[in-house]
């Protein structure tokens, strides 16, 4: 700030001296070929010359002024941020000594009187020690990990940030994952297959590869107080958009845009705006073999990345138990593929001329230090199919989070509803109908379906986690047989879709992640046999 001020002052002083040259170098030669003139005659040289210089100092100055400010409040904003990353490190550092010193020297490995014997009996024998000792081990090494990052983003204070058109700051995130797979059966696609199909005419059974295409980026943006609320800003893509017309081109991938938003945060409330994912389903199994969709989609699963508009608001009732109230209008998608790639043209939801509505009431308390949510959603939309032919688009969803325990966990969403092909529902079919539907005699029903799915998760210790999951999504199949037409994404009636998968998730670090996962999917074509495939993933994925 100082080395800006000397600047400024230096160039100041330096434009004054030059002036005065020049000022003084037209007087010498002035006064050469005549005497000068009387007192009375005497007039300013050039003034307005002088002027533009004048203001364009002036203009300078002002300029330099305002960019001194900006410093100003960018070096205030890093020493707080260096402040309290200093106050973390340290007291990650007081609670590492005292464990360190609390591992070196237990307190029952030192009695202090009676025998050695006797001491093991009072404790119930010796496995409390080593599960203490385990715990405190693996507490130090979070600790130490802790310390690291934390020591990590002090010296990042001194390094270049991502540079923003504005004073306000901004973050690069993401992942890159390499997904290694292999698959024994026919599916829909290779690297994160949702159902699994006939067998294709070469007979062919069996395949291997590889694929960065689940690799995810993400910018956050963090703006300035609007009326009392925080903002920010996010976009987030991955190259899980198609092929690239080329040879070779499967492995290349095409960037699509996944969701981005607007939020306004105050202290209890939240307006969202933008396109998000579908907060009336706000769960999913975890793993890492699937990112590109949400896993177990079109199993049980709903999803969308939608336009809406979100309000939320916080009943916190106590320090351990809170209730939050969400309501939104969103874009009334019913899965329709574009039929042109650089124009778009209104999806039968839009040509309603209403958007969807839906909302969300949920409920979570605090149990030892583990949090039990439970909540309640509802969806409803309409779409106008033409020649006067609406549907109603309707759903109901359940989500439960449960802690088990220290080491397990349940969670599990189910949802009853009508032609929610656009959230994934019914595998993808939305509405049925019989003859030519260009015709306006063709009779248009929307498609009833249910389906959930669950996962038990089993934290082995703070680097290791094992997850169970089964999906599984049932439109109804007494009206699969009634009509012959659908909308299907997938182009058969198909009326179930089954899929469990187990997979161990190892992250040695907080920015490094190794997954092994087996998939095992089954998918039934209406009043046929089913169809099965087995897809197994290694995953390895390196977080920034």
């Amino acid at each position: 700030m100082r080395g800006a001020g000397r600047s400024v002052l230096c160039f100041a002083a330096v434009a004054s001296f030059s002036l005065l040259i020049a000022g003084g170098a037209r007087g010498q030669d002035a006064a050469a070929p005549k005497p000068p003139p009387a007192p009375s005659e005497t007039q300013p040289s050039d003034p307005n010359s002088l002027a533009a210089i004048v203001l364009q100092l002036q203009s300078q100055v002002q300029k330099l002024s305002a960019q001194l400010d900006s410093v100003r409040v960018e070096e205030e904003e890093t020493r707080e941020e260096a402040r309290e990353l200093r106050k973390e490190l340290d007291d990650a550092n007081s609670r590492l000594a005292a464990l360190t010193a609390s591992a070196a020297d237990p307190p029952s490995t030192h009695p202090a009187s009676g025998s050695t014997e006797q001491t093991l009996t009072q404790a119930g024998g010796s496995q409390p020690q080593d599960d203490s000792s385990q715990r405190n081990a693996d507490e130090i090494a979070r600790l130490e990990e802790d310390q690291q990052l934390n020591s990590a983003e002090l010296k990042e204070q001194s390094q270049t940030k991502v540079e923003s058109g504005s004073k306000y700051r901004l973050r690069l995130s993401g992942i890159l994952l390499v997904n290694l797979f292999s698959n024994r059966g026919s599916l829909d696609n290779e690297d994160f297959p949702a159902i699994a199909e006939p067998e294709d005419f070469l007979g062919t059974n069996s395949s291997i590869g590889g694929s960065l295409r689940q690799s995810q980026i993400t910018l956050q943006a963090f703006g300035p107080d609007v009326a009392g609320a925080r903002t920010s800003a996010d976009v987030s893509f991955d190259f899980a958009g198609g092929a690239v017309d080329a040879p070779n081109g499967a492995v290349m991938g095409v960037a699509r845009l996944r969701t981005g938003m607007v939020r306004f945060d105050w202290a209890n409330t939240s307006i969202i705006v933008g396109q998000d994912t579908l907060f009336i389903s706000p769960l999913s199994p975890t793993s890492f073999a699937t990112i590109a969709y949400p896993p177990l989609s079109y199993a049980g699963n709903l999803w969308s990345w939608a336009p809406q508009i979100r309000v939320e608001h916080r009943f916190n009732f106590t320090s351990a138990s809170k209730v939050v109230v969400q309501g939104a209008i969103l874009d009334p998608l019913t899965g329709d593929i574009p039929y042109e790639y650089y124009s778009r043209d209104p999806s039968w939801g839009e040509q309603s001329g209403l958007p969807a509505f839906a909302g969300r009431v949920s409920w979570s308390h605090l149990v030892q230090d583990q949090t039990l949510t439970l909540g309640f959603s509802g969806y409803y939309g309409e779409q106008d199919w033409g020649f006067g032919r609406d549907v109603d688009s309707w759903a109901t969803v359940v989500d439960v989070t449960m802690p088990l325990g220290e080491k397990f966990s349940w969670t599990g969403e189910f949802y009853r509803g009508t032609a929610l092909g656009g959230l994934g529902g019914g595998i993808g079919q939305s509405v049925l109908w019989n003859g030519d539907l260009g015709e306006p005699s063709t009779e248009v029903e929307g498609l009833d379906s249910m389906g959930g799915w669950t996962q038990i998760k089993f934290r082995a210790t703070q680097k290791i986690q094992l997850n169970a999951a089964l999906g599984d999504d049932n439109p109804f199949a007494s009206e699969l047989r009634e009509y012959s037409g659908n909308t299907g994404y997938y182009g058969e009636l198909l009326s179930r879709n089954l899929s469990p998968f187990f997979n161990v998730i190892y992250q040695p670090r907080s920015d490094t992640v190794l997954s092994l996962e087996y998939q095992r999917l089954k998918t039934y074509t209406l009043d046929s046999a089913a169809s099965t495939a087995n897809h197994v993933d290694l995953s390895m994925g390196y977080i920034f």
